[in-house]
């Protein structure tokens, strides 16, 4: 079977009606040459350690190293292990919670999947993980998931690099809620044209995001970050669901996300001159850290 070059040459292969994850599971067994229980063995340990990740990133008492970030994901979920009297549902509250828990334990140098990538490794383990336990999604259906989240971050990868330092947040966080979109249609049991198009809305709304970390630690605004974006990714979802289509065709919104990377400025990817990373707070923080960690 021959690579997925775009999302068109994806549509025109589901024309038949085989389920995205199907496909993409028939694609990397033809490229790695690994049959499919394989593969799915594979990705049930990936699935795995994104929950273990959840589990001791809620447990962990202890803040990162910069002293930024580590105690948050515990505040949320204790908001939400009781719902009663409150605006949102449990399943609210476990997505923002989840995210915000795997990347403080990614901050505090423990195992995460960098899905896409490690600034963003908060969204596709968040949302499989709370629709799995409030909607009773079963482990096979888990699964297939995350490899219709894969497959589209995949098809995204091959047309530009998904680093905030070539593109800024929009290639990491916003790939990672397109990705997180796809998976919820896909548990939800959405059709192959919900899946793309709930990619397309996620993209779309999130592009010309900056990458502006303080201090060049991906703590802040990045943590929490993750959960906002886990958040947009079920709005995306939903729209699709309801048969909501992006106007503009995913490969064009691709396109356009390309050329926003290319015009953003230097200082809004990565390097921390420009956005949060040069607020007063931020300097300060630079400054008391550069003396606690001279040698």
């Amino acid at each position: 079977m021959k690579n997925i070059e775009n999302f068109q040459e994806l549509i025109d292969i589901t024309q038949n009606k085989n389920p995205i994850s199907l496909v993409f599971q028939e694609l990397e067994s033809s490229m790695l040459e690994k049959n499919i229980p394989e593969l799915r063995k594979i990705m049930m340990n990936h699935l795995e350690n994104m929950k273990s990740a959840i589990k001791h990133g809620l447990k962990s008492p202890h803040l990162s190293e910069s002293g930024m970030s580590g105690l948050d994901s515990h505040k949320i979920f204790k908001r939400y292990k009781n719902t009663e009297n409150l605006p949102c549902n449990k399943l609210f509250g476990k997505i923002i919670s989840y995210a915000i828990a795997t990347m403080e334990e990614n901050q505090r140098m423990g195992k995460v999947v960098a899905c896409p990538t490690a600034g963003s490794c908060g969204v596709v383990p968040a949302i499989i993980t709370a629709y799995s336990e409030e909607m009773n999604i079963d482990i096979e259906k888990q699964i297939d998931a995350m490899f219709t989240a894969g497959g589209i971050g995949k098809i995204i990868a091959q047309r530009m690099p998904l680093a905030g330092a070539v593109a800024g947040c929009q290639a990491e966080g916003g790939v990672a809620s397109a990705m997180a979109a796809a998976a919820i249609v896909d548990m939800s049991g959405g059709n192959n044209n919900q899946i793309i198009n709930a990619a397309a809305l996620a993209l779309k709304n999130i592009m010309g995001l900056a990458c502006d970390p303080i201090a060049g630690l991906v703590e802040v605004p990045c943590i929490k970050r993750n959960a906002f974006l886990s958040i947009h990714a079920v709005t995306a979802s939903e729209m699709a669901l309801a048969g909501v289509e992006s106007f503009v065709p995913i490969d064009e919104v691709v396109d356009a996300m390309i050329q926003v990377g290319n015009l953003m400025s230097p200082l809004i990817k990565e390097t921390s001159e420009g956005g949060l990373a040069v607020t007063k707070t931020a300097l300060e923080l630079n400054k008391k850290l550069a003396n606690l960690w001279e040698y």
